[in-house]
């Protein structure tokens, strides 16, 4: 039953597509049997530069194109709370709307952690990049709603069922929003790109882009935003092209999908949503990729002061950290969190590596640190190395160390791979591993194995994200260990 109603609505989006200009190759196959969504596939073999799919900008449903654009506009509403209100608008009118046959071939709602149950994302989340993200996001969106939609829907300017405005579905559109959203051009801003938002991701593996018939050179298709705190409120969820031809409006160039690798017969065809980890990919479209090189574990620099407070004092802490940023440093920073990042491989970021080094100086060379840190500031990365190099220089105990050659971060990160500074790393990756609970990575990666992705999609992609971090975490553990007695190490 299930299949012929996808078979159905499929039928109606081709129909729609020809209506509206939309032309699909015969080369691809849309796949609508798979219960984890649509597919795209190859019928016959792809070759780079082949054009697989053109899209008139008319096509796209826009906050210039839908039938709300004039309450859209009287309300000052852009970027995607605009989308949001067009596609709760266009659901709203159903079988009037003109892209009724493309929304019905849409699920109600994309499986991200925004739409889970409270209770069961904060189970699902624990110790995980998501986990205060995700409680955020939700604080934002219902103050958005009733700042920003409710009004609108009580303006009386949409001739719409309130009920089709409420929290609830306003979550729904922005989860659409969020995964499925390109941004056209300058005129249009963010759309629904029909056809276009049917082609799964693969990381480093795409086969199309999206491109603007006037383009000379193929998006790349990346986005900027690879970091674990992407919110949903962020801009393009797939990089394309942000610029339009003068004077671009609904009925500009065709927007294009082009071949930049090959396709062998009955393969699916991917598209990327950028270079980001599973984090990201997980809060945005509601997917994970088994060892994604793109992750990332966070260390806050709260749990850095709250190891440094339970060994020195609050007074060592203050001071210490003071320095650290007067010699120009700080660390990455989302909303109100400052952060360290742990690379794929374990590595720790330099930045953090620098705070525990000034951390664990003894009294004296920290008074010594002070009296010459104001020769140690730099803007510019090359600069910055150096004067880490020349700090360092200046505090050690050992001044035999050759400082010349010294020029990569690697070459710096050995001179930062302390005993002292090992061991407090070992202490950091005991307090971060220790806010996922009290399973183990091994008792994890069992429950991974065992787990299906159809019947248990959120404990599934929640599992993979779990396991990536804590299998950072001991790299890092191993990382640290080399440089640190393990028997001398101090528990906060």
């Amino acid at each position: 039953m299930a299949d012929a109603a996808a078979a159905r609505r499929l039928r109606a989006f081709r129909r729609w597509m020809r209506a509206h200009g939309v032309v699909c190759s015969d080369a691809l196959s849309l796949d609508v049997s798979d219960p984890l969504g649509v597919h795209v596939r190859a019928v016959t073999p792809l070759r780079d530069g082949d054009l697989v799919a053109t899209i008139p900008r008319g096509a796209c449903l826009t906050p210039r194109t839908t039938g709300a654009a004039a309450a859209i506009e009287a309300a000052e509403l852009g970027g995607c709370l605009a989308l949001a209100v067009a596609v709760m608008y266009e659901r709203a009118r159903g079988a009037d709307s003109q892209w009724d046959a493309y929304l019905q071939l849409l699920p109600d709602r994309e499986s991200v952690p925004l739409v889970w149950p409270a209770d069961e994302a904060e189970c699902l989340l624990a110790g995980t990049e998501l986990d205060k993200i995700v409680k955020q996001d939700r604080e934002f969106l219902c103050e958005d709603w009733k700042e920003c939609i409710e009004p609108l829907m009580l303006s009386g300017e949409l001739d719409v069922d309130p009920d089709d405005f409420s929290l609830e579905k306003y979550f729904s559109a922005k989860t659409l929003v969020s995964s499925r959203s390109f941004q056209i051009d300058s005129y249009h801003g963010f759309g629904m790109v029909p056809l276009a938002d049917l082609f799964n991701h693969k990381t480093d593996c795409e086969h199309v882009h999206f491109t603007s018939a006037s383009d000379d050179s193929d998006s790349d298709g990346e986005d900027d935003d690879n970091q674990s705190d992407a919110s949903v409120d962020d801009e393009s969820t797939i990089e394309n092209p942000t610029s339009s031809p003068p004077g671009s409006r609904a009925n500009g160039e065709d927007l294009e999908m082009i071949i930049v690798r090959d396709v062998n017969e009955r393969e699916e065809v991917y598209n990327t949503y950028g270079t980001m980890g599973n984090a990201a990919l997980l809060h945005r479209y509601g997917f994970t990729e088994l060892d994604n090189q793109y992750d990332i574990v966070n260390i806050d620099l709260a749990l850095v002061t709250k190891w440094c407070t339970s060994i020195f004092s609050g007074r060592h802490t203050r001071a210490r950290v003071s320095l650290w940023r007067n010699l120009g440093y700080s660390g990455c920073t989302s909303q109100d969190t400052e952060y360290f990042e742990i690379a794929y491989d374990g590595e720790p970021q330099l930045e953090l590596l620098i705070l525990l080094y000034i951390i664990n100086l003894k009294p004296d060379v920290y008074d010594k640190l002070i009296c010459v840190a104001h020769d140690f500031v730099s803007d510019e990365e090359h600069a910055t190395i150096c004067s880490v190099v020349k700090f360092i220089k200046t505090t050690s105990s050992n001044q035999n160390f050759e400082v010349n050659g010294l020029e990569k971060l690697p070459d710096v990160k050995k001179l930062l791979h302390s005993e002292s500074i090992c061991s407090t790393l070992l202490s950091l990756t005991d307090m971060r591993e220790s806010l996922y609970g009290s399973s183990t990575l091994e008792d994890d990666e069992k429950e991974l194995q065992a787990c299906c992705i159809v019947n248990e999609r959120k404990l599934y992609h929640s599992l993979v994200l779990r396991v990536s971090e804590r299998r950072i975490l001991h790299r890092l553990r191993k990382f640290a260990s080399s440089g640190s007695k393990a028997k001398k190490r101090k528990h906060p």
